[in-house]
């Protein structure tokens, strides 16, 4: 399977369908894959959420219907899946900069196209990885909230931080993780340094036992790890069999080595 014609597929069926309600199930079913696995490619390669492609495609829609067709702002409103004006207006004027019923021939609008992929993109570096089986883990320490726009520079500062303050009191931390913002998880919302041993003064994060790949980076250091992430995400992820379950990864430090884990069915 080319997943980037597959991604082709579904923008244009985005497009053909802006003005219907656009299911999840059915996208994800054209790639093969369950929907939160679907979001997770779809925002990793494109830098934006699906939910957020879709508006912005409406919204640029919306723009061209009141320019061209001089059609009435409830009318264009309910079109695109809006259920009043007054939500529709808000929207539309953060996107355009201009209120729906300011707009004539002289109005100058944004447009945000389609996306596009290109098919040709080959990937011919392997990746070694393992299927492993976690039992359920309780792991305690503490957070900062982030974003996908900074995770990168948040991450390893607050690790340092987090090593320089603990290592002498607990050790060196066991485990790196981040969540995600609900209910479609396609954005970073804390990341978290943990230890495997019960520490009264840390928040507990519970983990459910599950089946899990592994990724093993053979150093602690931030930019391997940072590497081997991006190889998983951008290279492997969008042409993988498998479907992803909606627990946070974690990087599990141990014995010189860094295990990246990736939670599947």
């Amino acid at each position: 399977m080319n997943i980037y014609k597959v991604l082709n597929d579904i923008t244009k069926y985005i497009d053909d369908n802006l003005e219907s309600d656009i299911n999840y199930e059915v996208l994800a079913k054209m790639m093969g894959v369950n929907v939160y696995t679907l979001h997770r490619i779809f925002s990793l390669l494109t830098n934006i959420s699906l939910s957020e492609y879709i508006r912005r495609r409406r919204l640029s829609s919306a723009g061209f219907d009141l320019y061209n067709y001089n059609e009435k702002v409830m009318e264009v409103a309910i079109k695109y899946g809006y259920d009043n004006a007054t939500s529709f207006s808000r929207a539309f004027l953060a996107f355009h900069g201009i209120k729906p019923s300011k707009v004539t021939k002289l109005s100058k609008l944004k447009e945000f196209p389609r996306i596009v992929f290109n098919e040709d993109v080959k990937i011919t570096e392997t990746i070694e990885y393992e299927i492993v089986e976690l039992s359920d883990l309780k792991l305690y320490g503490l957070s900062i909230s982030t974003s996908n726009e900074t995770i990168s520079n948040d991450a390893p500062k607050f690790f340092k931080e987090f090593k320089s303050k603990y290592k002498d009191i607990y050790g060196y931390p066991t485990y790196g993780m981040i969540t995600y913002k609900l209910p479609e998880r396609e954005s970073c919302e804390k990341y978290y340094v943990l230890y495997d041993k019960k520490i009264e003064e840390f928040e507990c994060v519970e983990i459910p036992a599950g089946k899990w790949l592994k990724f093993r980076i053979n150093s602690y250091n931030e930019k391997d790890i940072q590497k081997m992430s991006n190889k998983f995400y951008l290279d492997f992820l969008p042409s993988c069999k498998y479907n992803l379950r909606e627990e946070a990864e974690l990087e599990y430090y141990h014995d010189g080595v860094t295990d990246f884990l990736v939670p599947i069915y």
